[in-house]
């Protein structure tokens, strides 16, 4: 195991123009409203990666949806990869179309599922979106969450978990995709005892001994996530202290459920708001992911080695990472 101090990242390369376009709606049989995704790309380049990303759920109706995780979106965007954002079935902006709807409120399956149909459909998403055709390598795919998101994550890196409702065990692992990022992920559930512990009895079950594609873990060590344990921060961090190698743990000091506001700029339930965090965040983030997915680097751009054995101890830290 190692440990290295955040102060800042190697220099990056400059970003360029990022395209968006959305919604780019998919029919998927038997789910009961389509599924609707926003694609960002940089303007330039080819051979480019795909991260999907999940968005958590949160207070705001429409940060939990496509619309929403614009802070790390233009910056993975406007550095090399194709970021897809749906809006699953347990988006605030669905509430009233799917309320009745089995799975309701919270479609933890389906969630993870939406991520599988769109890789399937990866051809016809290159397809809809001008200038983008060609442009996707299709082998190189990461997922990545933030809250109830990293649960979804969780599951198609390879964590289990037993179906409340039908029992059995239930493994939803995607092996086309190759590395994801767990953004204040939920962790073992032996330790729920908040009120939301009985709202996702699916939480309780969650097993990441079989979580074994490679993973970013990023934790604040603010986050005390009372309304499920109190366990206390500790708690994000058992993907990784949980799953077998190969894993990475990011600490960000003072960081608190959002981060530092990753989830939209200028959110009002940004508890932390620290734009300096965010961007380091989003820097390591994709350091991390270039490096897992192999991609094309310009030259001088850090690799996740590089960034993490460059990084030196100063008297007011970012943050610190760890790997196994």
């Amino acid at each position: 195991m190692s440990t290295s101090t955040v102060t800042s990242v190697d220099a990056f390369d400059t970003p360029v123009p990022v395209l968006s376009f959305g919604p780019v709606t998919l029919s998927v049989p038997g789910r009961p409203v389509d599924l609707r995704v926003r694609v960002s790309a940089p303007a330039t380049g080819t051979g480019l990666a795909v991260i999907l990303l999940s968005h958590g759920q949160g207070p705001s109706n429409h940060l939990s949806s496509l619309n929403g995780y614009a802070p790390l979106v233009d910056f993975w965007a406007g550095h090399g990869f194709v970021v897809i954002q749906p809006t699953h079935l347990s988006s605030r902006t669905l509430s009233h179309l799917v309320a009745d709807t089995r799975g309701a409120p919270f479609f933890w399956r389906s969630r993870a599922e939406d991520m599988s149909h769109i890789i399937d459909r990866l051809d016809v998403i290159e397809e809809a979106v001008p200038l983008l055709s060609g442009r996707i390598d299709h082998t190189k795919v990461a997922v990545a969450g933030h809250s109830f998101g990293g649960f979804t994550s969780s599951l198609l890196l390879g964590a289990q978990v037993t179906d409340p409702d039908e029992g059995g065990g239930v493994n939803l692992l995607e092996p086309r995709i190759k590395a994801g990022v767990l953004l204040a992920a939920p962790g073992r559930g032996d330790v729920l005892n908040g009120p939301m512990a009985d709202a996702l009895p699916v939480l309780r079950t969650i097993d990441f001994s079989t979580m074994t594609t490679p993973a970013l873990v990023v934790v604040g060590d603010k986050d005390d996530s009372r309304h499920f344990t109190d366990m206390g921060p500790d708690w994000h961090a058992d993907p990784y202290t949980l799953a077998p190698g190969p894993k990475a743990l990011l600490t960000l000091f003072g960081a608190e459920h959002g981060l530092g506001g990753i989830a939209g700029y200028d959110a009002a339930e940004t508890t932390d708001e620290n734009p300096e965090r965010v961007a380091v965040l989003a820097r390591l983030t994709a350091v991390y992911l270039r490096t897992q997915l192999r991609t094309q680097l310009r030259l001088g751009a850090p690799t996740w080695q590089t960034a993490c054995g460059t990084l030196t101890t100063d008297p007011e830290p970012t943050g610190r990472v760890e790997s196994k």
